[in-house]
């Protein structure tokens, strides 16, 4: 594959995941500070929809162009900059998995409150802090995987 192809799809699925995860934090972490149980049901059930269908395909598609690009431009695996990239993209995965589990299981039980027309239970709200802590580390090692990716300091 012509190596700008590989870098303009390595950039667009870059744009995706960082899209889809900085919109879909937004909107979830905004519906649980008004702490409206439709409005933070409806948020969570369309952050984990997006989860499947945009952030995914997109961290897949990253580090296999990234690694693909690397193969062809001659970097290596053992250059500092691939190293750290590679450590804190795999730091902001580590914390995505369970963000993941999280969102699924706050989805769940923001249904079941919307059903049963009560509050949300306390493990909601602890989830909620423990989601918000995860996405204060894996945002700004993201953003740093930008830097070193443009950059190659």
């Amino acid at each position: 594959m012509d190596y700008l192809l590989l870098k303009w799809i390595h950039i667009l699925s870059s744009t995706i995941l960082f899209g889809t995860g900085i919109g879909s934090a937004f909107y979830m972490f905004m519906a649980n500070r008004r702490k409206d149980i439709a409005g933070i049901y409806f948020a969570t059930r369309h952050v984990v929809i997006a989860d499947w269908i945009f952030t995914t395909p997109s961290v897949i598609v990253q580090l296999a162009t990234g690694l693909w690009m690397l193969h062809l431009s001659g970097y290596s695996l053992s250059d500092a900059w691939v190293r750290w990239g590679l450590i804190l993209y795999f730091l902001a995965g580590v914390c995505w998995v369970p963000v993941v589990w999280m969102q699924i299981k706050m989805r769940d039980m923001a249904k079941r409150a919307l059903a049963d027309n009560s509050d949300l239970p306390a493990l909601y709200w602890k989830m909620d802090k423990w989601w918000i802590m995860l996405g204060c580390v894996a945002f700004p090692a993201i953003i740093v995987v930008f830097f070193l990716m443009v950059f190659k300091p």
